[in-house]
């Protein structure tokens, strides 16, 4: 199961166990993930790491000194960044 963690604004958009559905998005050299309808964003992600998958499963909501993030798996092997 390949883990990615996005950032939410808002508190209560997500929850543990819920589905979700992910849109891509290209920049110049990365993809960036988006949970539908806007609620949670991914770091840049380099195009060697790109997921495979669009949907997944929340497994943790956590707040901290930074705001909200949401952990999500997705059905398709974890990805070596440093390859």
């Amino acid at each position: 199961m390949r883990k990615m963690e996005f950032k939410m604004e808002r508190p209560g958009l997500l929850a543990a166990g819920q589905k979700i559905t992910v849109t891509e998005g290209v920049l110049p050299s990365n993809y960036y993930y988006t949970i539908d309808p806007a609620l949670a964003m991914s770091a840049n992600i380099p195009f060697r790491c790109r997921l495979k998958s669009s949907e997944g499963v929340v497994t943790d909501v956590v707040e901290n000194a930074r705001g909200f993030y949401v952990t999500a798996e997705f059905d398709e092997p974890e990805v070596d960044a440093g390859k």
